[in-house]
């Protein structure tokens, strides 16, 4: 399986976002980002957001094997879709660090309960345009953040 060491070497790789919603928002924009985004993070709207990205991981172990660890230490390889949602549930209950690596190296998924988004690194075009539809049915949307490391092939 996986080591922390491969851990750490993932998130130095560019990313994207798996977020509510579809871009950025700047530091200087009008609206009020917080006071949203701490609305999303209260039970019951966080319990629906965190059940869309257990459905986008299911989906994605349709397609590609999957480890998963909410430690960084014990991994579970294609665990039971029941399992999977369990560990999903219980990285907001416990309000730690959920790891899917998705393999052969297709890349990182992370998500932390402090978070409204789970986080993609370094994945390949094939898998960001598979990435994108499964995110697009959940209502959802995959970017790229700007100040992300840069791609030619944003």
């Amino acid at each position: 399986m996986h080591e922390t060491t491969n851990i750490e070497e993932w998130l130095e790789k560019p990313y994207w976002v798996i977020d509510l919603l579809p871009r950025q928002v700047p530091m200087d924009s009008g609206g009020q980002y917080f006071r949203i985004e701490a609305y999303y993070r209260a039970h019951p709207q966080v319990d629906a957001l965190y059940g869309k990205f257990a459905h986008i991981l299911l989906k994605l172990n349709c397609y590609v094997d999957v480890d998963v660890s909410l430690d960084g230490e014990q991994w579970l390889r294609n665990p039971a879709p029941e399992d999977l949602v369990a560990m999903v549930e219980r990285s907001l209950a416990s309000k730690c660090m959920l790891y899917v690596a998705l393999l052969p190296e297709e890349g990182l998924v992370t998500l932390s309960a402090d978070d409204c988004y789970m986080t993609v690194y370094d994945p390949s075009p094939p898998l960001r345009a598979l990435l994108c539809a499964l995110v697009s049915a959940e209502g959802l949307f995959l970017w790229k953040p700007e100040d992300n490391n840069p791609s030619s092939d944003a």
